[in-house]
């Protein structure tokens, strides 16, 4: 008897792959369909002929096998199997591959990836501005990441900042009083914060549920509250927060190409989009501009057709743009910034720093902790192994959301937290062994419903 291999789906007149395959075949995850392979396909489960068998020829062995050899995937981290290297495992990331050494896509890929660093142009340093009272802007949420970065641009950097904090009505305790303290510490720093009424967030909150099966909106949302307050201060850069691990696990979600990461530093790309700005009366762009220009109408106008034909786009931020959808008003602003700023220049550059290179080579979790506890009071989770995603309540539900739905085939996008844990453990921002303890006693894989989801539905229920 054959049958279609684990984490193979049959969709119209392809079948779908919903894992990380090993290279070369990384992203390989579609295989159409003759009309006469798709009818075979369907009535799977079943012996088939020789005939039959003779039409599937270029499948049988891959996408079809005989049910004896079916890959059984765990329900259980218990049973999981583990990269030799990373703490990639078949239960976070189920349909993952592993080669004849044991190691993970991921880790068979990291030559390739080294110079992968960011979708946006990296700036380890910053010109005092002469046309603002700031020099930069981050978008700041009392988390490990956004307080590291703050404390390098003001105390390292000794630059003028401008912190925005949306208020999310999920905000961990730590993270506000992280924030309050850093308030305390950081004299060069200007603090504002934004908070969407309930009204409005829960008809976003509830659309954005059924499209995620969670609700969260960041950092999108707060991108719409604040780029016309950007514009209006005229700040020269917004600096981005990611840590390295969170920059590449959109390459290994097939949701940023390698160009991507080196449109930045390709001259002939830029001169023709300069161009064209020209010809229409508008400035040339800036590094970094571009990027915030595309991530703001993304926002405003919905994704980019041609991204979408290329097999790019992110579930996460087309999902949040409908769900904004349900309060068009709250745009109007971000639409007017956006055409003020695209005529005048007045665009503040959408830029990244590269936390390994300012920590001289790998961005480390322990240390960091270390820094800015000293240099900031940051305030450490309940959970003091945790290193991913610390300001938020409800980080397990979207860990738990997204695994739940890879797991049973009804999203392909790969749990951010899934890939982002094993290219750390990878990258040495931390141990294998702090990974796992992470893993098993932060992370929200699980099958199961978990207590932290009842704050999120109690919330939009009201």
């Amino acid at each position: 008897m054959y049958d279609i291999q684990s984490r193979w789906k049959l969709e119209g007149n392809a079948l779908r792959y919903y894992g990380l395959r090993n290279e070369p075949n990384m992203f390989k995850n579609t295989v159409k369909l003759s009309r006469k392979q798709q009818t075979i396909v369907e009535k799977l489960p079943c012996d088939l002929t020789d005939c039959e068998i003779s039409i599937l020829k270029n499948l049988i062995g891959s996408q079809v096998v005989k049910s004896e050899s079916k890959r059984v995937i765990p329900s259980s981290l218990d049973d999981a199997t583990f990269c030799t290297t990373c703490i990639a495992n078949d239960f976070m990331i189920p349909g993952i591959e592993f080669d004849a050494r044991g190691r993970c896509p991921i880790c068979q890929s990291a030559k390739k990836t080294k110079n992968l660093k960011s979708i946006v142009p990296i700036m380890n340093t910053f010109p005092m501005s002469r046309k603002s009272r700031f020099d930069v802007a981050v978008f700041y949420t009392g988390g490990k990441d956004s307080t590291y970065l703050l404390y390098y641009l003001s105390k390292v950097l000794k630059l003028r900042v401008l912190a925005l904090t949306w208020e999310i009505p999920y905000m961990s305790e730590c993270a506000k009083k992280s924030i309050e303290n850093a308030k305390e510490h950081l004299n060069s720093v200007e603090f504002i914060s934004r908070r969407v009424s309930n009204e409005d967030l829960r008809k976003i909150y509830n659309k954005l549920y059924t499209l995620s099966e969670n609700t969260c909106a960041c950092p999108s949302l707060a991108y719409v509250l604040f780029y016309p307050e950007l514009v209006a201060n005229r700040v020269p850069y917004f600096v981005a927060g990611n840590e390295p691990a969170q920059l590449l696990g959109l390459y290994f979600n097939h949701m940023a190409p390698k160009i991507a990461y080196t449109f930045p530093q390709n001259k002939a790309l830029n001169f023709f989009l300069n161009v064209g700005r020209i010809l229409t009366l508008r400035p040339p762009l800036k590094k970094g501009q571009f990027h915030t220009l595309a991530t703001m109408k993304q926002l405003a106008y919905g994704d980019s057709k041609i991204k979408n034909l290329a097999g790019y786009s992110n579930q996460l931020v087309y999902n949040t743009c409908e769900a904004i959808k349900e309060v068009p008003n709250i745009l109007n602003p971000l639409k007017r910034a956006i055409r003020s700023s695209s005529l005048s220049g007045n665009i503040p550059a959408f830029v990244q720093v590269d936390f390994d290179e300012i920590c001289g080579g790998v961005y480390e979790w322990r240390k960091i902790k270390d820094i800015i506890i000293s240099e900031c009071g940051w305030v450490s989770p309940e959970e003091l192994d945790k290193g991913l995603h610390t300001s938020c309540k409800i980080e397990k539900c979207k860990e738990q959301s997204q695994f739940v739905r890879f797991y049973h085939m009804r999203s392909s996008m790969i749990p951010f937290s899934a890939l982002e844990i094993a290219i750390a453990s990878r990258s040495n921002n931390l141990s294998r062994e702090d990974a796992l303890a992470e893993l098993k006693a932060s992370l929200g894989f699980s099958l199961d419903w978990i207590p932290e989801c009842a704050i999120m539905r109690e919330y939009i229920a009201q």
